[in-house]
């Protein structure tokens, strides 16, 4: 017996030894990992809580817009954007009061959110369909140059065949026939179609296509 308390004293000077020279560390680990795990947990909280109240925010816009009041959207869209601008609500808060602002004659205001979500929007579809809106406004009063500068961007295929034909009523209007002609033929090929995929055309919008391509003699 005598042997293997000896056996154990040497054990336990040995690992108080250890501990003396690294106890601190293994304490310092441990902390790290305890405060890594509420500090995980806490920032699922954090995301939680900040994507419920940009969810309520993006109701109340919504809402405002249902019931004609683009006033409470107007502010409503603001509050999102200004504390959750990095939230997909966002860009569709801004959608959708510039819709509002729009409908009431207000196309300055309107201008503005679609300027935003054209450069903030989370989500790259709500950009693009920011930057085709900002086109049309454009467009509707005859600032072609600014319109054009819009639709240069190359939008997600789902929107490629919308600015095309976007751009080719811009061309038209400016006397620009042959750009025009171009720009309408290219809506009837999505982007889909040049990747060798099969070509998937709205056929309302491949109607309306043609119908606007015989108006130019083509």
């Amino acid at each position: 017996m005598a042997v293997y308390d000896l056996e154990e004293q040497e054990q336990l000077s040995e690992l108080r030894t250890w501990w003396k020279i690294n106890g601190n560390k293994v304490l310092m680990f441990v902390a790290a990992l305890a405060l890594g795990s509420v500090g995980y947990q806490g920032w699922n909280w954090y995301q939680r809580t900040q994507a419920a109240e940009a969810s309520a925010l993006y109701a109340k816009v919504r809402n405002a817009v249902a019931g004609g009041d683009a006033k409470l959207a107007r502010e409503a869209a603001g509050a999102l954007i200004g504390t959750y601008s990095r939230n997909p609500y966002a860009g569709l808060g801004a959608l959708l009061a510039a819709k509002a602002q729009y409908e009431t004659g207000d196309v300055k205001n309107a201008e503005a959110e679609l300027a935003w979500a054209a450069e903030h929007a989370a989500d790259r579809g709500l950009a693009d369909l920011a930057r085709l809106r900002l086109a049309a406004l454009a467009a509707e009063r005859k600032a072609y140059d600014d319109a054009l500068k819009h639709l240069a961007t190359e939008p997600l295929a789902p929107l490629a065949a919308r600015y095309a034909e976007l751009r080719g009523d811009v061309l038209a209007a400016q006397g620009k026939t042959g750009e025009a002609s171009a720009a309408y033929r290219a809506a009837m090929t999505p982007a889909a179609a040049a990747k060798g995929e099969p070509a998937r055309v709205d056929e309302t919008l491949r109607v309306r296509l043609q119908i606007k391509l015989d108006a130019l003699g083509e």
